[in-house]
């Protein structure tokens, strides 16, 4: 009886220990998978031209890593790159390039990249939602719940379109 308990809360902490062990390994190695492309990309895009795909790649790490000036010259380089693209494929850039805009708060540039990748695809959720929040921080309400309520239209259980909604609704619309 006396020494089961130590041995119970030993038992305890190598578990808790193990599992942080995974996690933290698990992250490493995702990190040092990010870098790697990040590196190859980077030599790769400096030794030759790439593709739109890889300028878009290598854009979308520089916004992972809240490089939004370097993001912003990349998607424009994917843009010019991708000619031949689909136009789902083009939303993405353009969507990619109004959320860099977005994130260095010029909602006006950002709005129009948005409404660029919507019109390329006009069931594209994400950049509905975005150019939603866009109107939002520009306090255009109206605007900002008819966008959330035409991606409810293609997504009804999408999460932040109905937070939203819900959200704005409660804020800016008076209850009879």
């Amino acid at each position: 009886m006396d020494i089961q308990l130590p041995v119970l809360y030993l038992a305890i902490f190598l578990v808790l220990l193990s599992a942080s062990s995974w996690f933290v390994l698990r992250q490493v190695l995702r990190t040092r998978k990010v870098e790697s492309k990040f590196a190859n990309l980077q030599k790769k895009l400096k030794q030759e031209k790439g593709t739109a795909e890889d300028y878009y790649e290598l854009a979308s790490i520089y916004l992972d890593k809240r490089m939004f000036t370097q993001s912003l010259g990349l998607f424009q380089k994917a843009l010019k790159a991708g000619n031949d693209l689909e136009s789902a494929n083009l939303a993405l850039i353009y969507n990619g390039l109004g959320f860099a805009y977005f994130s260095q708060e010029q909602h006006d540039l950002a709005m129009r990249q948005y409404k660029e990748a919507i019109k390329l695809n006009p069931e594209y959720v994400v950049a509905l939602n975005n150019l939603a929040l866009a109107y939002e921080r520009k306090q255009l309400i109206n605007q900002a719940l008819q966008t959330y309520e035409e991606a409810l239209k293609f997504e009804p259980n999408n999460t932040t379109a109905k937070s939203r909604v819900d959200s704005l609704r409660k804020r800016f619309i008076p209850s009879s």
